[in-house]
């Protein structure tokens, strides 16, 4: 580890910089009285680091968890700790705009309610989503029901939201389990935060379309008297981001493009590559339109930056950083290395490597390079020996037996537990999990290499991945998911094209090769209008021919549908509709990971 500045307290002098309240107490919980957010299990971060946990990591906990409503500047309010991220409350000539209003609606109300019991009881005259991740949009009908207001996004916001939480959404909230930490304990010895925030929240997760869509940089919207320039920010932290000033009030809004830590380039629970060039690119942009006009910095995470030559700073290590990696990352593969062997040769420069808010805590430069070589160049390194290898579990069979067999593998790696490798005796004992999956010995000393793997890591994210797949291997069952962001609510504001390619994704192909039939898809609330035709395995969505089946319903009800019920207004054979949802498969919600089965 650098020599880091522990001396240096600015970031907890700006964390605690105009608090007002905190919710006490700061658990929150569902209609049903189920616990949804707990900032209080939290409070042993108060104490000094323990050896179960890197010292970094550590004080980067201790600012996310510091709970309550903030006065950023005259007119501008954050309410930090409740969720993941953010929600920020910016006050109009006759109530309040809300800013990413969390991800359940449960935290996003409680938010609110702290804002109102010392703001006083303003409306919600407008909502802007930063971005098309569930931690910025999800709580939205905690604070409104979206009615005669606007609702603020960047262009594709809908597209992106939809292949991110619904199209990939059960494999992304498997693995949000372990990227979050989700089952293990809060405590010194398990969960202390995930380096961008806490943890996410489990709480309902709603939608409401944006009304009025950011299309281009300089695009000026003025809310409730508030004018507000966007500039928007497309394949940086999300598919579909913005930054924006409030010229009059000096405060610039920075989303999840510049936040204290390192991003990732690819999110370990899965994502579409992004694009660290651009993302460079867009933080100087930002700089050069914003910088002059700008006395504060905020964002979706973590704490504000005061002072222009402050926030100038801020910005700027933001801006290298990505870049740094980027270029370097394309400068060695140029030389022939591979993601692997770049993630363990680069360095940052030293600037940087001892600028907290470049810290790997949620992002880290290892898996960070990996996705930018995975960007240019995919999955496959060039090495016709890795071109067609065996599955994990093929593949772990026969290095088991190479190695003497599961006894002989474990006391193997045995030996490099002992010299200090974690890192080689996590493969061959993962080889030995997935070749004999109930050998006792080799899942206990895996549990323990992943703990301290784990409880060593700066990184928040290596360490829950770390810990979860430890408890995992000692539990009886998975863990299970995470939130559900393909919510009923979330599934009801999509189009119908994008709701049935969602049903597309569904099919069993094999079981369909030799199925033939078509639908019309007819929403009388909406008066969308499509037919889908099966061909092949496939369900193609467009025009046809004459439809085997027409089907007259809403929006509600065509969920319904789906889900067995027998359509009411209809034109031919229902049984054409029976065969089609015989033909679905259903996601697995708790795949297995650590494990073969």
């Amino acid at each position: 580890m650098a020599d880091l500045p522990f001396h240096d307290q600015t970031d907890f002098d700006n964390a605690d910089r105009g608090f007002v309240a905190r919710l006490e107490p700061g658990v929150i919980r569902s209609a049903d009285g189920r616990i949804v957010w707990n900032s209080d299990a939290y409070r042993f971060l108060d104490g000094e680091p323990p050896d179960s946990a890197n010292p970094s990591l550590w004080r980067q906990a201790r600012l996310c968890a510091k709970q309550g409503l903030y006065e950023v500047t005259d007119g501008v309010y954050q309410v930090r700790g409740l969720d993941l991220s953010n929600m920020t409350l910016v006050e109009g000539e006759r109530g309040v705009i809300v800013v990413d209003p969390l991800i359940s609606t449960e935290c996003a109300a409680a938010a609110l309610g702290l804002y109102r019991d010392h703001r006083g009881d303003r409306p919600v005259t407008g909502v802007i989503y930063t971005h098309s991740h569930a931690d910025h949009y999800g709580g939205v009908r905690g604070v409104t029901d979206g009615r005669d207001l606007p609702i603020i996004a960047p262009a594709g916001f809908m597209e992106h939201a939809v292949a991110e939480n619904v199209y990939a959404g059960p494999a992304m909230a498997r693995r949000s389990v372990y990227m979050y930490g989700t089952p293990l304990p809060v405590s010194p010895e398990g969960q202390i935060g995930c380096g961008l925030g806490l943890t996410t929240s489990q709480g309902t997760v709603s939608l409401l379309p944006p009304t009025i869509d950011v299309t281009a940089t300089g695009q000026l919207e003025t809310v409730d008297g508030v004018r507000i320039v966007f500039q928007l920010t497309p394949g940086t932290e999300a598919p579909a981001e913005m930054n924006f000033l409030f010229p009059e009030k000096r405060a610039l809004c920075l989303a999840e493009n510049a936040t204290h830590n390192l991003h990732n380039v690819l999110t370990l629970r899965g994502a579409a590559v992004r694009d660290a060039r651009a993302w460079s690119r867009y933080l100087a942009q930002t700089l050069d339109l914003f910088g002059d006009h700008a006395d504060v910095a905020f964002a979706s995470h973590h704490w504000p930056t005061w002072g222009r030559a402050e926030i100038a700073a801020f910005l700027t290590a933001q801006r290298d950083l990505y870049a740094y990696l980027h270029d370097q990352t394309l400068r060695m593969i140029n030389q022939g290395l591979t993601g692997p062997e770049i993630a363990e040769r680069i360095e940052l420069p030293p600037a940087l490597e001892t600028t907290w808010s470049a810290r790997g805590y949620y992002g880290s430069v290892s898996h960070n390079v990996k996705a930018v070589y995975q960007r240019y160049l995919g999955w496959f390194d060039g090495n016709p020996a890795h071109l067609w290898e065996h599955p994990p579990v093929e593949q772990a069979r026969r290095y088991v037996e190479c190695l003497g067999g599961p006894d002989a593998t474990v006391a193997r790696a045995t030996r490099y537990i002992q010299d200090g490798d974690l890192r080689f005796a996590a493969t061959l004992l993962n080889h030995a999990v997935f070749a004999a999956p109930g050998h006792h010995e080799a899942r206990r000393r895996l549990t323990e290499v992943y703990t301290r793997l784990g409880q060593g890591a700066e990184n928040g994210t290596w360490r829950n991945f770390y810990l979860t797949g430890a408890l995992e291997l000692t539990a009886k069952r998975a863990l299970g998911s995470g939130p559900e962001t393909a919510s009923a609510d979330v599934l009801t504001a999509l189009s119908l094209d994008q709701l049935l390619e969602a049903v597309a994704i569904r099919v069993n192909g094999p079981k369909a090769w030799n199925e033939t039939l078509s639908i019309d898809w007819n929403l009388t609330d909406t008066g969308e209008l499509r037919r889908t035709t099966l061909s092949n395995g496939a369900l193609i969505i467009g025009p046809g021919g004459p439809a085997d089946l027409s089907l007259r319903l809403t929006k509600p009800e065509f969920l319904a549908v789906l889900n067995g019920r027998e359509p009411g207004d209809h034109e031919g054979d229902l049984g054409v509709l029976t065969r089609l949802l015989s033909l679905l498969d259903d996601p697995d919600p708790g795949f297995a990971i650590v494990t073969p089965e």
